[in-house]
């Protein structure tokens, strides 16, 4: 009786290549997926920055066409407020998480290339 080793598996099922498009990380699945949610951790700083911004804008744009209107201007002091406090979080949720997962955890280092972080998933060897 014939037992398989864990060389005979590829030759018995054959390689799967990722397109193109979608090869994060090379041959290793690992390190592609680090990639992966350290390009989704960049997204969400880049997206929360742009909609936080938009509101600033919106807040100021109302601010300069309330007409001296009381009212209106503490909406608009209030939206301007609200986008201040949000862009003060988005930072601190950002140093939480490099602190605790870089520093404590050790499973986020920054990148070679300066780019933003990479991803050190722990693996069974």
């Amino acid at each position: 009786m014939k037992f398989l080793a864990a060389n005979d598996i590829p030759g018995l099922f054959g390689t799967v290549e990722p397109p193109q498009g979608m090869n994060f990380g090379g041959s290793d699945p690992v390190s592609g997926f680090g990639k992966f949610i350290a390009f989704g951790i960049n997204l969400f700083v880049v997206v929360a920055g742009m909609f936080l911004l938009i509101y600033m804008m919106w807040g100021a744009f109302d601010w300069i066409i309330s007409g001296g209107e009381k009212e209106r201007i503490q909406k608009a002091q209030s939206k301007i407020t609200n986008a201040l406090i949000g862009i003060i979080l988005v930072f601190a949720v950002i140093v939480v998480f490099n602190v605790f997962a870089g520093n404590i955890l050790k499973i986020i280092k920054p990148s070679e290339d300066g780019s933003g972080w990479q991803l050190v998933l722990p693996v069974l060897k």
